[in-house]
């Protein structure tokens, strides 16, 4: 039995296991992130847990001119700042979550509840899988809640000498 692609919801395509940041966190923590949990796309979400946009390696990149100070200097939140934030709901369809996407100009969206709160997320490679009728390695059961990660920063105080 096959499945029309119009009949395909963003609950049938995104990831709910994700790691997210806060809008005040510093691009270089995003980074790191994004580079240890091997991922291109991180939720910024503030702490009553709403969207406030998506950071990628992109666009990380392209504020690293001045090198690391420079990223240590400003916020996730600031660098988003006025990009496009699109996001979908639950039940959108593949079609128009693709037209979304395209209109954005993004590779990553959002699924946000009606109030705002971060559910899951859809990749362009999501949507390709979906399309090649191969999911995702990491999918999870369609009734999975949402986990989301937040990895805070440990700070050690300076080694004293003996």
């Amino acid at each position: 039995m096959t499945t029309r692609l119009d009949e395909i919801t963003a609950a049938d395509v995104m990831s709910r296991v994700l790691v997210t940041v806060e809008p005040t966190e510093t691009p270089l923590m995003a980074w790191e992130l994004m580079r240890r949990s091997q991922i291109r796309h991180l939720p910024v979400v503030d702490r009553d847990g709403h969207v406030e946009g998506v950071v990628t390696r992109e666009l990380i990149a392209t504020c690293w001119g001045g090198g690391p100070a420079t990223l240590e200097r400003q916020t996730v939140g600031e660098l988003i700042g006025h990009a496009r934030r699109p996001r979908v709901c639950l039940d959108t369809p593949l079609p128009q979550i693709a037209a979304t996407m395209l209109d954005a100009r993004c590779d990553a969206v959002p699924v946000v509840s009606e109030s705002g709160t971060l559910l899951g997320l859809i990749t362009a490679v999501d949507m390709l899988a979906v399309i090649a009728g191969r999911p995702a390695k990491e999918r999870v059961a369609p009734d999975t809640t949402p986990a989301l990660f937040r990895i805070e920063p440990v700070l050690h105080p300076p080694a004293t000498g003996q």
